[in-house]
């Protein structure tokens, strides 16, 4: 496959849960300037409906394609409806999303969390973040999108952080925005002699080398859950973008993020853009 590179992949359903959360997709597009694929799944039909309604089945797909073209057609400016292409795909949809993040050549993929209205359940959501090829931004359909002017990066000491730094460096300029380090300290020591503070040093300056602004915070999370302290501070501080890399349950199997990584993403209200374990072209327009 030849790398289709500024493609976003966009999981839709013409609905009005889907007009909310196609705000969050026209906001990315403005500033990041790339082309939108919509995908919307239907189901697949059984043998005997293809039998008893072959024509109807036929039509199925290009109906449903015209369905969606006009649902979008009908919500974003002109300009911006040119840079979007529509797939119908039937079948279900963990399954046919992680073969199109694997061979479509997308930067990443956007979808919904919320419930009702979602067409992943929470437990696909966590699949499709940890079992993707490429990365995936979780998004909230209530969240007013606005300027971003300042990433959060939670972290963990154990985590590798190079392929997230990367994105957080792309997104950071995009956005011109500010980022934090942030990350929980469970043990009662001076922050400045853990490990954790170290290496979240270390980060810091590879980011100011790259010209961003960045700040460190150690938070103290002693008889506290990690996750909650840290999802309490994203709320106080009410950043525009979080970056957070996943890392899996099952080391051999690769296929589940832990508690503190799901319980981020769907504890937010502003987008969570997610980066796992697999190598992935970054855009074009990329620099460090």
């Amino acid at each position: 496959m030849q790398y289709r590179s500024n493609n976003i992949m966009a999981f839709i359903k013409p609905s009005s849960e889907g007009e909310q959360f196609l705000k969050q997709v026209l906001f990315f597009q403005q500033y990041l300037g790339m082309r939108i694929f919509f995908y919307h799944i239907i189901d697949k039909p059984s043998l005997f409906e293809k039998i008893l309604h072959a024509q109807r089945i036929k039509n199925l797909k290009t109906d449903a394609q015209v369905d969606l073209r006009c649902f979008i057609k009908s919500l974003v400016p002109p300009a911006a409806f040119e840079n979007m292409a529509f797939r119908i795909k039937t079948g279900r949809s963990l399954p046919i999303l992680l073969r199109q993040s694997k061979k479509g050549g997308y930067e990443f993929i956007l979808i919904d969390k919320n419930k009702p209205g979602s067409p992943l359940s929470t437990d696909e959501t966590d699949k499709l973040i940890s079992r993707s090829y490429c990365p995936v931004m979780v998004c909230n359909r209530y969240y007013s999108p606005g300027e971003i002017n300042e990433i959060i990066i939670p972290i963990d000491i154990l985590q590798t952080t190079k392929k997230k730094l990367l994105w957080a460096t792309y997104f950071a300029k995009k956005f011109n925005a500010k980022i934090t380090i942030v990350s929980a300290l469970s043990l009662n020591i001076d922050e400045r002699k853990s490990l954790v503070w170290r290496n979240s040093q270390k980060l810091k300056y590879m980011l100011t080398q790259r010209g961003i602004d960045c700040e460190v915070e150690i938070l103290k999370a002693k008889g506290q859950e990690k996750h909650q302290v840290i999802l309490n501070f994203i709320k106080k501080k009410k950043p525009g973008l979080v970056i957070i890399r996943t890392h899996q349950e099952s080391s051999m199997a690769g296929t589940h993020i832990g508690k503190f990584v799901s319980e981020l993403i769907h504890g937010c209200s502003m987008p969570v853009f997610t980066v796992n374990r697999f190598m992935h072209p970054l855009p074009l327009d990329f620099e460090i």
